[in-house]
């Protein structure tokens, strides 16, 4: 095969492969976008490669898929046309970890649970979204645009200057790493945009449809060396959530979540079905978990102000919310919570979103946080109307920036053998995503059939998008078939 012997060239030969049961593993992830079939995959082992990989692609016009973690759950790596697999995996080394300036600094191919443990043998942690697989790529997630579970304003761009390769195949950097001699030249800091544009906002949330980022500068933070966990079962979201208003722009808590019975009780069970089961039958309809932290300096002290300051608040303005270090009926329950809000997924532990039926969709958007009743509203009413029950949607809240904003995650759950199912849940999937978007929901990372519904309300954002995918790669060789292109 002459592509493959021309890839070869560039990668090596155990670098390339056409093998039926390794092209198989990249046809499919665990989402409900149908199966598409790569002719090749290839695993590059540095930034030339990939270049000349996409030059290569170029010259022959031949779609190429980036990818680089082991599991997905969108859809979006999945090839739409057939091409190249471009895996990133084999690039996971993490080049620098700069303790000065908090700043960590690794390849396409580190995952969570590399980069965490690292992390914490030098003292140090990552901001994360909840509970990310442990063999998700970091980078990846974070061009994902993944919503952390810090709600602090200084950690919602933890990404910082980053190498990227365009669709040309042309090798460009931004913000500091940009300098003549980087990282030799030690320039340092600053965020990814270069002079003039913010060039990195052309690759976030596009699904590798326009360049690969082949390594980050990642912004992290010194362990945190005291902390409380707090509990408040929440019956009224409304309440719960004029509460997070008052609460979120004082500062108060590192790790804020907002979890329904069903999505906690998949999270936090032990033993299988029985835990389950029985946690979704006694835990409250949601919980609101906050976790308040001392790091480096006087950790005592910020804690004791962060603790005296909400519960003055909870005295005087909301008192039908119980907050408590312990939530009733659950004893030992922060140490776990603790542990998983600071940890990826294990790798060896089915994920939880699939550990109950063996599959999941998830719907997720963004939204005014004095909103998400009624989208909770909306979901429970359109879900009976397929078959479905609302006992079974999983729902997670997520603050976005002091509760300036929330993410607003639904999730289905079903028997991934069962086909039936499989149409039950897109058909669900499709009419609830519908009824949110005429609510004002705001879906910034549509994957699969959301995403025609979404640019096609859109139409100038749509045209301008592709415009700027024409400059950037005028063969529309990168990932065709998802977003717009």
């Amino acid at each position: 095969m002459k592509s493959k012997d021309e890839l070869t060239k560039i990668v090596g030969k155990e670098n390339v492969s056409v093998a039926e049961a390794i092209l198989l593993k990249y046809s499919s992830d665990h989402s409900l976008v149908p199966p598409g079939i790569p002719e090749m995959v290839v695993w590059p082992t540095s930034s030339e490669q990939v270049s000349e990989i996409l030059k290569w692609s170029n010259k022959n016009n031949v779609p190429v898929v980036p990818v680089s973690s082991k599991e997905h759950f969108n859809g979006g790596a999945i090839p739409k046309q057939g091409g190249v697999i471009m895996d990133l995996s084999r690039m996971n080394k993490i080049l620098e970890i700069d303790l000065d300036i908090k700043q960590a600094r690794f390849e396409a191919g580190v995952t969570w649970g590399q980069l965490t443990t690292e992390l914490k043998n030098k003292g140090m942690r990552v901001i994360m979204p909840l509970l990310p697989h442990a063999d998700r790529s970091v980078l990846s997630d974070f061009l994902d645009r993944e919503v952390p579970t810090n709600t602090v304003y200084d950690y919602g761009e933890p990404m910082q200057a980053f190498e990227v390769v365009w669709p040309t195949g042309d090798v460009f950097r931004l913000g500091s790493a940009s300098v003549n001699g980087y990282p030799e030249s030690q320039s340092r800091g600053g965020n990814p945009s270069g002079p003039g544009m913010d060039f990195y906002r052309f690759v976030q949330g596009a699904q590798g449809t326009m360049g690969v980022v082949t390594w980050t500068n990642l912004k992290i933070m010194y362990g945190t060396k005291k902390d409380k966990v707090f509990f408040a079962p929440v019956n009224d979201l409304a309440y719960a959530q004029e509460f997070l208003y008052r609460i979120l722009p004082r500062r108060i808590g590192q790790e804020v979540v907002l979890l329904n019975q069903t999505d906690l009780a998949a999270i936090i069970a032990e033993n299988w079905p029985a835990d389950f089961e029985k946690l979704r039958a006694t835990l409250p309809p949601w919980t609101l978990i906050i976790v308040v932290s001392g790091l480096e300096r006087r950790p005592d002290e910020k804690i004791a102000y962060e603790e005296k300051t909400l519960k003055e608040i909870v005295r005087n303005e909301f008192r039908r919310l119980a907050v408590d270090e312990a939530l009733p009926g659950f004893p030992g329950l922060g140490n776990r919570i603790l542990s998983l809000l600071r940890n990826p997924w294990p790798a060896d532990v089915p994920y939880w979103k699939n550990r109950w039926q063996g599959g999941s969709q998830s719907l997720f958007f963004i939204a005014r946080p004095e909103k998400t009743p009624k989208y909770v509203e909306i979901v429970e009413a359109v879900a009976p109307k397929h078959g479905y029950p609302v006992a079974d949607i999983g729902s997670y809240i997520q603050p976005i920036e002091h509760n300036r904003a929330c993410q607003v995650e639904f999730t289905f759950f079903y028997d991934e053998k069962n086909a039936a199912a499989k149409a039950q849940i897109a058909a669900l999937y499709k009419d609830a995503a519908k009824a949110l978007m005429n609510e004002g929901a705001l879906f910034t990372r549509p994957y699969g059939d959301l995403a025609p519904m979404v640019y096609e309300r859109a139409a100038n954002y749509t045209m301008a998008l592709r415009r700027v995918k024409k400059i950037f790669d005028p063969n529309n060789v990168m990932n065709p078939g998802n977003l717009c292109f």
